[in-house]
């Protein structure tokens, strides 16, 4: 009998033991866990330590807190800005932050608005960019296209920076714009000031403002100076702007996502741009501009345009250019309760060689 009882409790013992077996896994692999975390902080610890040392050792013996200040103050953006993309808007953002973040706003003002420059112009411009040292930090704007100041022979490149926009939508705009002007400058006579055409009747009876060939305006101004970028219709064109697109241009934005742009900029270069995303979302609104009298277009208008080669081509730009921005914007913000934030720094430093004593 004693046996038999002995014999029933060994299963109960069994299940007992490997209950507490699996605790005490359990408990060791969250002190395992544990003991990595406090590895890795220190590991951070130290590598931030590290870094700290090499980077007061630097400045002790070679300046280097007046070099990167140096540096900053160096800095130049140039935004060669689309017509019709909400370039203004922006604009008036650095506008207003310039006194307060202690940089300079130029306007480059070009003849008749030519977007395309002599070849003695670009000399002249290159130079005064890089070496006009009572306007740095600048922030250089105008309706210019790309140009490559690699070809001139000079130290140190501008950041180039653009947004872009729906080829249909930004030329409905720049269309009614000729005629009607915008909430920004009511009083200025614009250029076609009293054609009371709408846009579809333009595009019904085939007219030269609504033509296709106007389209072709955001593949030249990043493909640049070329004489095959102003081709319209031209492959080799479009190739080229995607490529500056992906290789000069720090950021490139789009006007339908233009608050995201300002934030990742503000992010990327504080220089400039501190202060910009609460100035457009709370601050005065003084930068916003809209077109006047802007009817939107009828199926029919967007259908044949979009039966052109052209769109087609302006059209896979800007969906280029939309597919980077949002990669980046990806990789740079998280949303969060149905806000935006950008995303802290996360990488660092760590097994700096030779040891600071």
């Amino acid at each position: 009998m004693g046996l038999f009882r002995i014999m029933m409790m060994a299963p109960k013992l069994y299940l007992l033991a490997l209950l507490a077996f699996g605790v005490a896994v359990l408990v060791i692999e969250n002190q395992i866990q544990n003991l990595e975390e406090s590895r890795a902080k220190l590991e951070r610890t130290i590598a931030r330590h590290e870094v700290a040392q090499v980077e007061r050792r630097h400045s002790e013996s070679l300046g280097r807190e007046s070099s990167l200040a140096s540096e900053k103050d160096d800095l130049v953006i140039i935004y060669n800005r689309v017509p019709k993309t909400a370039s203004t808007s922006f604009t008036n953002i650095a506008y207003d932050l310039c006194a307060k973040n202690n940089f300079h706003v130029l306007h480059i003002n070009t003849s008749k608005n030519n977007p395309v420059m002599s070849l003695q112009d670009q000399v002249r411009f290159v130079r005064n960019v890089t070496s006009w040292k009572a306007m740095k930090p600048g922030f250089f704007h105008g309706h210019v296209a790309y140009i490559d100041f690699s070809k001139y022979g000079v130290k140190g490149k501008p950041l180039y920076i653009n947004v872009v926009r729906d080829p249909i939508e930004r030329l409905v705009s720049y269309y009614y714009f000729l005629r009607f002007g915008d909430d920004y400058r009511p009083g200025l006579r614009r250029r076609k000031q009293g054609d009371k055409k709408t846009f579809d009747e333009c595009v019904a009876s085939g007219g030269s403002d609504c033509a296709p060939e106007k389209l072709w305006l955001q593949i030249p101004f990043f493909c640049g100076h070329h004489s095959e970028c102003w081709n319209a219709g031209s492959h080799w064109a479009l190739d080229q702007a995607k490529l500056n697109l992906v290789n000069e241009y720090l950021l490139v934005g789009v006007t339908e996502e233009l608050e995201d742009f300002i934030m990742i900029l503000e992010a990327a270069v504080p220089r400039f741009f501190k202060g910009a995303s609460e100035l457009y979302k709370t601050g005065k609104r003084s930068h916003l501009r809209k077109t006047t009298e802007k009817k939107p277009p009828t199926k029919e208008s967007i259908t044949k345009l979009q039966q052109s080669n052209i769109w087609k081509m302006e059209n896979e730009f800007y969906e280029f250019a939309l597919e980077q921005f949002q990669f980046v914007r990806a990789h740079a913000v998280r949303e969060k309760d149905g806000e935006l934030f950008v995303l802290a720094q996360s990488f660092y430093y760590e097994k700096i060689y030779p040891k600071v004593n």
